[in-house]
């Protein structure tokens, strides 16, 4: 019979790339054998997608979604037969690879390799956190992956973090088929996997993908580990396919029509029927969705289903804002601090952590134990990884935060977009954001990094021009559903904005002018905008989210900006030129020395920008 269940995943998965002419089926066909396993222990709610009690599984490798696809159809999902069928077509349930939010059952997105390990480990880091709270979420957290997603670095720091925290809830199953899309993996990786994870403080168990007893024994023995568990799964790819098992041609493209009819008649299977699931073992699949019921129902007579709902409840009239004085002069990065623990008074869910750089960060909360037993995280040099599990947090149902400075966002950004693709609610702290940085020299001033983020479509950045400002931005950030970025100073900055002004549509008029010209600025170029309209009786707009500008009509667009329009930001500026006649910002990377010194240097100087627009006039 468990054969027979596992030829079944292996020929809808072959049909339904052979149907798109595209894919990836030998992956499905490899790990078949070890999801029929995989489907005896693992404990899901394909009734209720949403039950806060549920193992969570993570498909690393997101490319083999005719396995994953086949698998949330058979378990009872809400996928249909006529869904595999439309698997790659525009504006089907199926896309290409899983796009959290778009298809029932996908816990996340995945896709860019290796992401997954570190959205499992950050699952699995929610679930530790929460079981300390409540103990009755007990779950098992489950994630594929195969050669290429151990070759990708993010893995191994994310790993190393679960290895750290002892996240004995982590089960990861290695599909270790040494394939790769050029070949044999071992022409470019022999880590020796075993030593690697044991070194990382995880339990290595080792099977063979194919044979049933070793898998369930195995995945039984993974569940009951003191440790985070590797299972290492000898496997096949395209494992039944006559004449192609082994073959790195299996890994993206269709096996082709005779391929699959050799294979259905050595399965015994019908070689002219298609998308064909036996009665028998759509029952025995099915016993997944029915297991999950009961759970949900034993679960629902012992939890304390209130208070965990008041957990995660998110009441931000409740956020008792800090106060600043007008005129005093406070780092973005500091007054940020303070914003953060109000939010975390008022917010059981709100937690986070920084890049080992907390005390530069500012991101500390007060009060609070480190993590697992507090919401203080320590993520080490793994900006990565922290990414990866940040947007795992806000996939969990937490408010999360992580942060770096701003020039080590590149080291996140994988993780950074697939947070805006999948509309993550979670938030980004960049601090050190322009060549105020000083001494430390171009290596950590960011220059381009304010027009690399604003690209970034459904990413929020804001850039506040005070504690004040600082203070508003995130009036408007909590209630926006996108992941929201803030990039914050190293230098204290004047306070001259409003205590209480309308950040939602990204700008404002902050001065009056009578001349018939409009200085535009965002951050630590504010109070440099006001001393040079001072002096040239211009009108100055604080543009603290670009991106929320972007989005108005017109209308409100022209009503802020009047006459010759000039944009000075401390970065390189180019979307600026949308809405400017001029753009005074950077050309070229930075230079060590004082930061005033180097502001002044680059130009960031009230007369030399007096004297550049007179100039340009």
């Amino acid at each position: 019979m468990k054969k027979k269940m596992a030829d079944t995943i292996r020929f809808l998965a072959a049909d339904m790339v052979e149907k798109a002419k595209s894919g990836h089926p030998g992956a499905a066909l490899g790990l078949a054998d070890v999801m029929v396993g995989l489907s005896e222990v693992i404990n899901l709610t394909p009734h209720n997608p949403d039950f806060i009690n549920r193992d969570r599984i993570v498909f690393s490798g997101g490319h083999a979604t005719p396995l994953i696809y086949s698998m949330l159809y058979l378990w009872g999902y809400d996928i249909s037969l006529d869904d595999l069928k439309n698997f790659r077509k525009l504006n089907s349930k199926t896309p290409g690879h899983p796009e959290y939010g778009h298809t029932p059952g996908i816990e996340v997105t995945t896709g860019p390799l290796g992401q997954g390990v570190a959205n499992a480990v950050g699952f699995a880091m929610a679930k530790e956190f929460l079981s300390r709270k409540f103990p009755e979420i007990d779950h098992k957290v489950w994630c594929l992956c195969g050669d290429g997603d151990l070759e990708e670095g993010i893995s191994y720091e994310a790993c190393s973090i679960a290895g750290s925290l002892g996240l004995k809830d982590l089960i990861i199953i290695y599909d270790s088929n040494n394939i790769s899309i050029e070949g044999e993996v071992d022409k470019v990786f022999k880590d020796d996997i075993k030593k690697r994870f044991e070194a990382q403080n995880f339990r290595v168990l080792e099977m063979n993908g194919h044979d049933f007893e070793d898998i369930e024994k195995t995945l039984n023995e993974a569940k009951n580990s003191d440790k985070p568990t590797l299972i290492i799964a000898k496997t096949i790819i395209a494992r039944g396919a006559v004449g192609l098992e082994g073959s790195e041609k299996t890994h993206g493209a269709p096996l082709g029509e005779e391929v699959i009819k050799k294979s259905k008649i050595a399965a015994g299977f019908d070689p002219d029927k298609t998308f064909y699931v036996p009665d028998d073992v759509l029952i025995r699949f099915r016993c997944v969705k029915e297991k999950g019921e009961v759970l949900e129902a034993e679960w629902n007579k012992k939890a304390r289903i209130e208070e965990i709902k008041a957990f995660f409840e998110r009441d931000f009239s409740k956020i008792s804002w800090p106060e600043f004085k007008e005129g005093e002069s406070i780092a973005t990065r500091k007054s940020n601090g303070e914003i953060l623990n109000a939010i975390a008074k008022a917010i059981p869910s709100f937690l986070g952590g920084s890049a080992d750089l907390a005390p530069s960060n500012n991101t500390l909360l007060k009060d609070e134990d480190d993590f697992p037993h507090g919401r203080n995280l320590h993520y080490g040099v793994r900006e990565h990884a922290m990414g990866a599990i940040n947007n795992a947090f806000s996939a969990y149902g937490l408010l999360p935060y992580a942060a770096t400075f701003l020039v080590f966002s590149d080291y996140l950004r994988g993780a950074l977009r697939i947070a805006a693709l999948s509309s993550h609610k979670n938030y980004w702290i960049f601090t050190h954001d322009s060549i105020v940085v000083g001494e430390d020299g171009p290596t950590h001033q960011p220059v381009e990094h304010l027009t690399s983020l604003r690209s970034i479509p459904n990413l929020y950045l804001f850039r506040p021009a005070d504690a004040n400002e600082n203070v508003n931005s995130w009036k408007v950030a909590l209630n926006i559903d996108a992941p929201v970025a803030f990039a914050l100073s190293r230098q204290g900055l004047p306070n001259i904005t409003p205590k209480e002004v309308d950040l939602s549509k990204g700008a404002y008029i902050l001065k009056e002018g009578e001349n018939d010209l409009t200085i535009i600025a965002s951050g630590s170029e504010v109070s440099l905008a006001m001393e040079v309209a001072n002096e040239l009786n211009a009108r100055v707009v604080s543009v603290p989210c670009f991106d929320l500008f972007d989005e108005q009509d017109d209308e409100f667009k022209n009503s802020l900006l009047k006459g010759k329009v000039v944009a000075i930001e401390a970065n390189r500026g180019y979307e600026w030129y949308k809405y400017a006649d001029e753009v005074i910002g950077m050309d070229s990377f930075g230079a060590s020395g004082k930061g005033s010194e180097v502001y002044k240097y680059f130009g960031f100087d009230k007369d030399k920008i007096i004297e550049k627009i007179k100039d340009t006039k």
